[in-house]
Order: C-alpha cells, then structure tokens, then sequence
C-alpha cells in the first residue's frame, strides 16, 4: 500500500553556454540574488511551459489538456466533430455548457467574443465530454444539468492539469491542486550580465556606402543550472483517478522535464544542452531541495569548470540531509555523464534516461498492490 506522504524528487545539473533562454522585461536573461551573490535564473513557469508542450509527444492527446481563453471554441469543435448537424450553433453550446458550470464566457457582441475571462486549463477528454452534454441537451430538449457538468470538469484531468493544477476564479469547487512543484533554476555560481554588439548588413545596400543597416547589443549569460522539481504521487493518482495513470504521468514528467528547455534567443545562442546529471529519489515524508548546497557559491576547479565541485557539493548537502533528518531516500536512481560527476557515483542506481523513467513508473504503479 502506498504512504500519503510519498514524493518524487528530482535534481538536475545542467550547463548552459552563452544564452538568454528566460528574459525579463528588459530583455536581460533573468537573475536572482542567493547567498548574497547574482545568479542566473530560470523561472518555474518557463520551464513548465515547454515541459506540458513536449506531452504532446508522450501523452496521448485525449489525456493532456489545453490552457486557453478560448474554452469555448476548443468545445465548440468537438460538438462539431460528434454532430456535425449542430455545427451552426456549436459556439452558443458550448458557451451555454460552460456557463452552467459557473465560468462565463464573453458573448458574441464583446470585443474578446466567445472567450473567458482567465485562461482555463481544460482537457480534451473534458472538452470531449462537455460537448456530449451540450448535444444531448439540444436533442433533447432538456436543460442541461449542473451537477452533470461540474462532475465533467472534477473528472479526467489531463496530466498537465493533475501535476501543475487549476485555479478557476468563478468557480473555486472545480480547483485543481497541482501534483507537481518545480523550483526557479539557478546558477550554482555567481554570474555578471555579458553584451554582445552586433552590427547588421543591408543586402541591397551601395557598395561604396560604410556602415551597417543595423547595430544592437543582446545580453546573455552563461551557467551551471541547478533544477528542482518534486512530485506528490499520492496526490497525482488521485488526480488522475489511478495509480497505473499516475505511472505513465511521472514516466512522462521525467522524460519532459529532464530534456526541455526554454526556448528564448535560441536562435541566436544554439544553446540546447542536456543534463549532465540527474538524481531521481523517491521518499516518504516530505520533498526535500537541495539547493543550500550552493548556498556559497561553487568556485571553479584548478582546470576550470563548475560541475566536478557542483557535484560534490550536492553529494554532501543530499548525505548531510540524511544524516541529520532521517529522510532517507527510499530509492535512488542517477544519470551522470563523464568524469566531473564522479563525486555523484554510488549515490543510486545509474541509468540511461529511458531505464530512469521506466524504473520510476514501476515504483508508482506498484503503489496500487495491496
């Protein structure tokens, strides 16, 4: 039988060359002060961004949902595809299924027509769903029933919907707890913002006129991330309705979250980069970050580099914890690459990215044995 206190950790060290992938208003890369020192950081909601946008190539479609001002229109096509005679007033449905539901939707004479006034997180199973109930309330000609529709939107959550959760301001009973917290990554070093000054050619510009078209600058930094994110299993297999579900989400989780990466300047900086090293543990009690590790910035090595003393830095901190707490891992599972992760050998069981992930949907789906 499962603990109701079983959670998910995972830690990553991941090294950034010369980019900017989270800007903030400014355009400068985003950054935080930890241990009195300037760190690059990446927000939690960047990186949970482009992790629910690479389910789209884990999680079947009917089981990923969509977050969007235009609920309507997403349920107005699945009444269209399961009735096509209904096509015509398909948009006036599904406002009307919505609306009894307590989310109300502009209607076709405001200036953002037919949308909410929030972005909702919905299913396509529930959107699937939700046009069944509008079409046989039209065929039928009886109102549509609240309850029924409520029931809808607490039922068949999308994975991105259980692990990252729902606020929906007009109707607090349809909230979703998210199963998932991811913490703003940062540098385990200290950082100073870099430009680059760059000048523009224009093509058709005359052979004897000097100058560029165009000069700019573009701020970038570079960095050793470290990432964080934990998830409540109990609460996800509730979530989702089963454990055996909830394997397939934290199989997919791990996949997503190990190998996304924000997508800012890409373009410019080619930084796509993966891991060079990932700690997974499953323990009881409580989610444990292990950032303190940097809470003193780590130094270089005497041949450069940050990642052998990351790595030894995090060994110690994850080592110390149990010590002192108790909170023992129930299991530990690791991928490393090359030498500098050295200090990280022995920690857990060393995988490749698939066995991983594998071996963590084992973990969960066996919760669901008596």
């Amino acid at each position: 039988m499962s603990s109701p206190n079983l959670y998910l950790d995972v830690h990553i060290l991941q090294s950034l060359p010369p980019s900017n992938i989270n800007r903030d208003d400014t355009g400068s890369p985003k950054s935080a002060v930890y241990g009195g020192r300037r760190r690059a950081r990446v927000s939690s909601q960047a990186w949970k961004a482009v992790t629910r946008k690479a389910f789209k190539d884990l999680i079947d479609r009917s089981r990923i949902g969509e977050r969007t001002l235009k609920a309507a229109d997403l349920i107005a096509e699945c009444i269209t595809a399961q009735a096509q005679e209904l096509s015509a007033d398909a948009s006036v449905l599904a406002s009307d299924v919505l609306a009894e539901s307590g989310i109300k939707v502009s209607d076709a004479t405001a200036d953002q027509a037919g949308q909410t006034s929030y972005l909702l997180f919905i299913s396509q199973g529930q959107a699937d769903k939700l046009a069944a109930l509008a079409i046989e309330a039209r065929r039928t000609g009886e109102k549509l029933n609240k309850r029924d529709v409520k029931h809808v939107l607490s039922q068949d959550q999308g994975v991105d919907v259980a692990l990252f959760g729902r606020m929906v301001a007009e109707a607090p009973d349809l909230n979703v707890d998210a199963a998932a917290q991811v913490a703003h990554a940062i540098s385990v070093h200290a950082v100073e913002p870099e430009f680059d000054y760059f000048t523009a050619m224009d093509d058709r510009q005359a052979e004897d006129t000097a100058g560029a078209g165009m000069i700019g600058t573009v701020e970038f930094n570079s960095s050793l991330l470290y990432r964080y994110a934990n998830v409540n299993l109990p609460l996800l297999a509730e979530q989702l309705g089963s454990w055996a579900f909830a394997a397939e989400a934290a199989r997919a989780f791990i996949q997503a979250f190990v190998t996304s990466m924000p997508t800012g300047k890409q373009n410019t900086f080619a930084n796509r980069t993966l891991p060079a090293a990932v700690v997974v543990q499953l323990r009881e009690g409580q989610p444990v970050n292990l950032v303190e590790a940097f809470e003193t910035p780590v130094q270089p090595g005497d041949e450069g580099g940050y990642l052998a003393g990351a790595c030894q830095a995090l060994r110690q901190k994850a080592d110390q914890v149990e010590a002192a707490y108790g909170l023992s891992a129930e299991r530990t599972l690791l991928l490393r690459l090359g030498p500098s992760t050295e200090a990280l050998a022995g920690l857990g069981e060393e995988l490749t990215l698939a066995e991983l992930a594998d071996q963590v949907a084992v973990e969960v789906a066996r919760r669901d044995q008596p």
